[in-house]
Formats: C-alpha cells, structure tokens, sequence
C-alpha cells in the first residue's frame, strides 16, 4: 500500500521539510499545527484559548484536504510550553470536539515553533 499526501492553502504551509497530512489505508496522520494565519504564515494575536482555536481550524482543513474530518479523529497529541495553560486550551478543545472524545496525550515542552504556546496532531479515519 502506498502512503498518500495532502496540502492544502486552508491551512499553513509546511514551514519544513514535510507534508501536511499523510494517509495509508484509512488512517491519516497530521503534520503538528500551530498557530499560523495561512494567509499570512504569520502568529494570531492573543493566549494559548486563541492559538487553540487557530490551531483546530488548520486542522480541520488539513483533515477535509485528507478526506476525514474532526469527528473522525481517533487520537490526539498536546504539546503545551506551559501546563497552567491546559485549562484554556482544553476549554477550547472540548467545544472543538463536542461529544466526540478520542483518546488523548498532552505533553510539555521546552519550547514550539515560531514560539506559540501550543501545537496538536492527530491520526483520524478517512472516507
């Protein structure tokens, strides 16, 4: 089976040497996002609750390019700079993701990409 990958302009651009999404089989695994604008590749203004929601709306267009969507997520990854702020953002993932609950890790870090306070991915099903 090949691996199979997406981009698209709804979502920033990779800042790296990798893909958005890939796919194999009926999985999708996501590049981690961040808080970037893709008009602008710039950081939104604003805490870790804004940067949350930036962050889910990159990744449903990551997950719509792939054929899958947010309800179809299995697992996700939480990297935080700063465990004070899982509250915020987990007030935010919570709306994201209504009633749907996949299973879930979040991690502290020393620091992120472009210095925002969050990042997430996640392996979601296809079709």
């Amino acid at each position: 089976m090949s691996i199979a990958t997406f981009h698209t302009e709804k979502a920033p651009k990779a800042i790296g040497p990798y893909s958005q999404a890939t796919a194999h089989g009926d999985l999708v695994f996501t590049a981690g996002q961040v808080a970037l604008d893709p008009g602008t590749m710039e950081v939104i203004p604003g805490g870790v609750a804004e940067q949350t929601e930036r962050v889910f709306a990159n990744l449903a267009a990551v997950l719509e390019a792939s054929g899958s969507g947010l309800d179809r997520v299995v697992k996700t990854t939480v990297f935080l700079v700063d465990m004070a702020d899982f509250a915020a953002m987990n007030e935010v993932y919570a709306r994201a993701f209504g009633d749907h609950r996949p299973a879930r890790s979040t991690v502290a870090v020393v620091g992120l990409p472009r210095n925002v306070r969050v990042e997430i991915e996640v392996v979601a099903v296809r079709g």
